[in-house]
């Protein structure tokens, strides 16, 4: 039994099984995220609908609820803070697989809530609260799946980790996409609210049910299992080196085993949190500045743009949605798929940092479009934003991508999900820091 050797080499991905579903996984991981956010329009009809309704007359000054302020905040601040509690969920060892999966089931469950409440009619103040309390749990929920995702996409080769972030920027195009479908469609608006939320809710439920298949994959279960398939064979090898010593010998082979043992403690033995920081955190910081200059201006001064040919009422209906979210997710997917054709700049290049600190300019040149009542425009063309755009959303996608590829590059096979969960930390920081500088630039414009 002893002598039997561990698979070295992985088995093929059959079919491409394996990074199908990890490409779904991502797409799953940023559903919540994506559906509150393209969803702006109707939050913001209900809320200023219901309030006329509730005052009796539309005379009456209503509140503004500056829902897309609320909302990027109340979805990244629970993505911080339960995103460093999962780091503690991982120290005490609570298995990956399940935090997945009650993860997933509690995102399902909020899905099916919100899509409920379309046919329930509530007072704006209450429904703004249940809202954002159910925005503030589905984010929640949300975190802890991201980061013990990231974690597990780390135990598999690079390219794994690439197809992940793409299935991420293909979140947002499928929720842009059924926004785009919900507002063309003849049905009325809360038949087509309906309809949108109910989306989620079966995408999320496949989701969870590829997670589940996934280690019974026989090149998913080689990469998932690798490290204590590792640590097995070393107890083994410890073993049968023990067995092999002669009693003549036993001072020289106490010393060699102890030396043994050492070098197998020092090579299975996880990393400190710090220490892995101190490896990535270049990466880290990068990928932090590139979500804080996204957040800060997407979606609250963007969904603020507005089309000049205001004459055509349909381009006018739609145009938030396609030059704005379309766009947006569609170069933003383009951008994370782009590394596994090439990574430039490489991860110890100098100019990977200029590159991620050249983005800054966005936040300017998107200040300047067509924003409603905005004293800044410069750039009043439908054409300039969605360039502008374009490439704002292209530069985010590349870059993210490469910060979260390169990372677990830098550590240990066995720190990978260390890495993974560190680098998740630090892109949700990135998130809630922009939302934070939202609020500020959306009252400068």
């Amino acid at each position: 039994m002893w002598n039997e050797k561990k698979q070295t080499s992985p088995p093929a991905d059959s079919g491409r099984a394996v990074g199908f579903i990890i490409f779904f996984l991502g797409v799953g991981t940023l559903l919540p995220w994506n559906f509150f956010m393209t969803a702006s329009q109707y939050f913001n009809q209900r809320l200023t609908a219901a309030n006329v309704t509730a005052n009796g007359t539309s005379g009456v000054t209503t509140e503004d609820y500056n829902y897309d302020s609320w909302m990027a905040l109340l979805s990244q601040l629970p993505l911080l803070l339960f995103t460093l509690l999962n780091s503690f969920l991982y120290q005490c060892r609570v298995t990956p697989r399940l935090r997945v999966a009650l993860s997933f089931i509690a995102i399902l469950l909020l899905f099916s809530l919100t899509a409920a409440l379309v046919r329930v009619d509530m007072l704006p103040d209450t429904f703004f609260s249940v809202t954002m309390a159910t925005i503030w749990f589905i984010n929640m929920f949300s975190a802890v799946l991201q980061s013990s995702l990231f974690g597990e996409v780390g135990l598999f080769p690079p390219r794994y980790s690439t197809l992940f972030m793409s299935g991420q920027g293909l979140a947002g195009l499928f929720a842009a996409l059924a926004m785009l479908v919900s507002i063309s469609s003849n049905a009325d608006q809360s038949s087509a609210a309906l309809g949108y939320f109910i989306t989620p809710c079966v995408a999320t439920l496949g989701t969870l049910l590829c997670y589940l298949l996934l280690p019974h994959l026989e090149f998913a279960h080689f990469y998932l299992n690798r490290r204590s398939a590792d640590s097995v064979e070393a107890t083994q090898e410890l073993l049968s080196s023990t067995d092999k010593k002669g009693l003549n010998n036993n001072a020289k082979d106490h010393e060699a085993n102890g030396k043994f043992i050492r070098e197998q403690d020092d090579n299975q033995e996880r990393s400190s949190v710090l220490d892995v920081f101190k490896k990535i955190w270049l990466m880290a910081a990068c990928v932090t500045c590139v979500f804080a200059v996204t957040l800060s201006v997407f979606p609250v001064i963007t969904v603020r743009v507005q089309t000049v040919y205001t004459d055509i009422p349909a381009w006018d209906k739609v145009f938030t949605c396609v030059c704005c979210f379309i766009v947006f997710n569609t170069m933003d997917l383009v951008g994370r798929g782009a590394p596994s054709l090439v990574q430039w700049p490489s991860k110890e290049s100098r100019l990977f940092p200029v590159a991620v600190l050249s983005r800054l300019v966005f936040v300017p040149l998107l200040m300047i479009c067509n924003v409603q009542n905005s004293r800044l425009t410069v750039f009043r063309h439908d054409g300039a934003f969605v360039t502008i755009m374009a490439l704002f959303s292209f530069s985010n996608g590349y870059l993210a991508s490469l910060c979260m590829a390169y990372a677990p590059q830098l550590v240990r096979c066995k720190d990978c999900e260390t890495a993974g969960s560190l680098m998740t930390f630090f892109l949700v920081l990135g998130l809630a820091l922009g939302a934070s500088f939202s609020f500020l630039l959306g009252k400068l414009v």
